[in-house]
């Protein structure tokens, strides 16, 4: 047996039948591919929740969906869900047995989520300043990486929160707030969030705002017959509207209404300060209705069980088209043998012996096989490379 004659006689055969054999390795490609790039996807978005949920013990929220609290809570998703007072999470605190950090993921600017917090939850993620400062004043926000580098924003740049709606009847206005700083980049949801502090996302929702100084304003400003009642008092017409920015000469002027232990968050961390109060904080809020306190890792568990047979049930589905496949792969060879019987006639006449034609037949197959699965590796490669992109892309 002649092996370049094979190598030559194989490699004109499938040039001449180019369109034949590449059906037939995109076929067998996707038979590879597609369950270990279903398991690849499936086992980084469990290893991204996983993670995040393993280090948050306890998370509490209104009554509701717990799967929604966990995604609003830990992945800023999800963000209208049902809100707790403020006060609230300070009761829980209150009496040593946790440290509560609240979280307001409700605003956004453009597609990153608005996240109201305290300074504690830096601390506790383990976030830091990569550039610039941490949050001090009304107004302020700090960046993730991802949001610095995808839109250019460094210390000094400002961002504009995106109203829910295009005409706000309510006059809640978008808030213009300063960069003061970035984060490092640390590969969770943080990097793609807007750090501010709780009153500043309050102000954005409009439970705080500022008003121009009524005395200084111009006649055209006020209403007719005001600057002569008798109380003294200046009322102003509707083209008076909010700030829109908290700025170093408006600041004070900044103001909130009611009682701010009932202003919303939609969720908070609780970090037990140990096994026991854990317990008892679990069986504090065990009851139905009012508050829920659960646990993360408990509902990724949950989660993942039902992702999981629905895996398996997709895989098995997967194998049984994969097993069509090689079959109907195996067809169209042993048709393309028949077809070929002349030529392997010819091939025989001209001194071949039937162990070259037997070669050439394992040439075609070898190739369509090798070269399927050297795509099917390609294409785990470059999944695998962006699987953290798609994961981000799912949460949001």
């Amino acid at each position: 047996m002649n092996l370049a004659g094979v190598l030559y006689l194989g490699r004109r055969y499938l040039g001449r039948n180019r369109v034949k054999t590449a059906l037939l390795v995109a076929a067998f490609t996707l038979v590879w591919l597609l369950p270990a790039g279903i398991a690849l996807v499936v086992g980084k978005v469990e290893q991204q929740l996983r993670a995040r949920a393993l280090e948050t013990p306890l998370l509490l929220g209104q009554a509701g969906s717990p799967l929604e609290l966990v995604f609003n809570g830990l992945y800023f998703t999800k963000p209208a869900i049902a809100t707790l007072p403020f006060g609230e999470t300070e009761v829980v605190g209150a009496d040593g047995l946790a440290t509560v950090i609240p979280v307001y993921a409700r605003y956004a600017a453009a597609n990153h989520r608005i996240v109201g917090t305290t300074l504690d939850y830096f601390d506790y993620r383990g976030l830091p300043i990569r550039e610039g400062r941490g949050l001090i004043d009304l107004g302020e926000c700090v960046v993730g990486s991802e949001v610095a580098e995808k839109n250019g924003i460094a210390p000094g740049d400002s961002v504009i929160s995106t109203p829910e709606t295009l005409f706000d009847l309510a006059g809640v206005y978008p808030l213009k707030m300063r960069v003061v700083g970035v984060l490092a980049a640390n590969g969770t949801p943080d990097d793609a969030a807007i750090f501010v502090d709780l009153k500043t996302a309050w102000i954005i929702e409009g439970l705080g705002h500022g008003h121009l100084d009524a005395e200084k304003l111009g006649e055209e400003a006020k209403l007719v017959g005001s600057s002569g009642n008798a109380e003294g008092a200046v009322r102003l017409n509707a083209s008076v509207v909010q700030y829109n920015e908290v700025t170093e000469e408006n600041v004070d002027d900044f103001h909130f209404h009611g009682e701010i232990a009932d202003y919303p968050v939609t969720a908070a961390i609780v970090i037990p300060a140990d096994a026991k109060a854990q317990a008892l904080l679990k069986g504090r809020y065990g009851k139905a209705g009012g508050l829920q306190l659960i646990s993360p890792e408990a509902e990724m568990d949950e989660l993942f069980a039902t992702v999981f047979s629905v895996q398996d049930l997709v895989l098995r589905l997967l194998g049984v088209i994969g097993f069509a496949t090689l079959a109907i792969g195996a067809l169209v060879f042993l048709l393309s043998n028949r077809l070929r019987r002349g030529e392997f006639r010819h091939l025989l006449h001209l001194g071949a012996d039937p162990g070259t034609l037997r070669a050439l037949i394992a040439f075609e197959a070898a190739f369509v096989i090798v070269a399927s699965c050297l795509l099917a590796a390609a294409g785990l490669a470059i999944l695998q490379a962006i699987a953290p992109v798609l994961v981000r892309q799912l949460l949001g």
